[in-house]
């Protein structure tokens, strides 16, 4: 009989952007892949797929219509996998796999990033962590992507098991160094100037990855440095904003709303430094694939930056808020070619250590102890 898993999240393109290697994986141990989030992209190595309205925010009543939509696909395939991402997605895959999971269904959810961490507002951790607690008992294996969320998972129940990954994995083979050459073939595509400085955030904007922080870097940079450019690549709802922002801080020429860039591995390779503001991060899956490029990174500090980034060797953290210092960090680079190419070099290590090879291997080692059990064997629920 063949063995079915089923995805789910929020949105599709969370599946194209982070989880087709999963799928691809499980095919190639012949099992039936089943995706459910909201969207009608078409995925490859899914073998079906539901268009379920989910909501990012809680507060939203179409997440009842999804979790009864829900509820009905997982009663009706009787999946022995569901993994789940995203923290709606998790909430209502996990709620509506009660009764299966009873049955002996496997639940794992991978937290990209928990909202309740060192630093998050008092409401987050009022409203997300009883919500995460009480949802661990429901949870067969929780898998985290950096060290202070695994810490906090431990402590949500001891009935769940707790895993650590290496993120989502990187694409070597699409983030890779480049030649001269080929960055000034790159720029001249994207009408780049050859000789612009160029920074590259791909990122949603929105309040929470905090493009403000850039622009008013943008606008300490813009008499030392003539030539900088910093480049927003993706879409959100604090678009017009921001580029409102910019022309109050008369940075406006100096940053690129590029929007959202599917060959998002040519903008890296033509940048000069990878930067982020984000106040929350689970990663930094972008500062890491500008790593695998040979990119320094500067980042704000955050839990996500934190375990990608050291400090002076691949890159700098700036404090939450400190245009000033980033300003300085990024016009130290700009001065000195030797430190970028050193900072670079050292990322590369650092990317490697988060391969997609690697992450693919240490998944599917999850993955196998939850399929090499019978069911009814695995484990006894309440």
């Amino acid at each position: 009989m063949t063995r079915t898993v089923l995805f789910c999240a929020t949105v599709d393109y969370h599946f194209k952007a982070f989880h087709l290697p999963y799928f691809k994986w499980f095919k190639e141990q012949g099992w039936t892949v089943h995706a459910a989030a909201k969207g009608s992209m078409k995925l490859p190595f899914a073998d079906r797929q539901f268009d379920i309205g989910i909501e990012r925010s809680p507060f939203r009543t179409g997440n009842l219509a999804a979790y009864r939509e829900l509820s009905r696909i997982i009663d009706e395939h009787e999946y022995n996998i569901i993994h789940c991402h995203t923290p709606m997605g998790g909430v209502l895959a996990r709620l509506a796999a009660r009764k299966q999971r009873k049955r002996g269904t496997a639940v794992m959810y991978t937290a990209h990033g928990f909202h309740f961490c060192q630093g998050a507002p008092l409401k987050n951790w009022l409203l997300y962590y009883p919500i995460e607690k009480g949802l661990s008992f429901l949870t067969d294996c929780l898998i985290t992507i950096n060290q202070e969320d695994y810490e906090l998972a431990k402590g949500l129940s001891s009935r769940m098991r707790t895993e650590k990954i290496h993120g989502i994995g990187v694409d070597t083979g699409r983030f890779h160094p480049v030649d001269e050459e080929e960055k000034r073939r790159l720029r001249a595509k994207y009408r780049l100037n050859e000789d612009d400085f160029v920074l590259i955030y791909p990122a949603e904007l929105n309040m929470n990855k905090n493009q403000a922080l850039l622009i008013e870097t943008a606008a300490y940079l813009k008499e030392r440095m003539p030539n900088v450019r910093f480049v927003f690549a993706g879409k959100g709802l604090m678009e017009a904003e921001y580029r409102r922002l910019a022309e109050q801080k008369g940075a406006a020429d100096h940053v690129t709303f590029a929007g959202f860039q599917k060959d998002i591995h040519e903008w890296i390779k033509l940048a000069d430094v990878s930067v982020a503001s984000s106040i929350r991060e689970g990663l930094g899956m972008n500062l890491l694939e500008g790593m695998a490029a040979g990119k320094p990174a500067v980042a704000t500090d955050n839990r996500g930056h934190r375990e990608v980034i050291k400090d002076g060797a691949n890159g700098f953290l700036i404090s939450q808020g400190d245009a000033r210092t980033f300003s300085d960090r990024l016009f130290q680079l700009y001065h000195s070619p030797e430190l970028r190419k050193r900072m670079g070099e050292e990322g590369r290590k650092t990317a490697a250590a988060y391969s997609q090879q690697r992450t693919v291997k240490e998944m599917a080692d999850i993955y196998f102890s939850f399929m090499k059990n019978d069911a009814a064997e695995r484990r006894l629920k309440g």
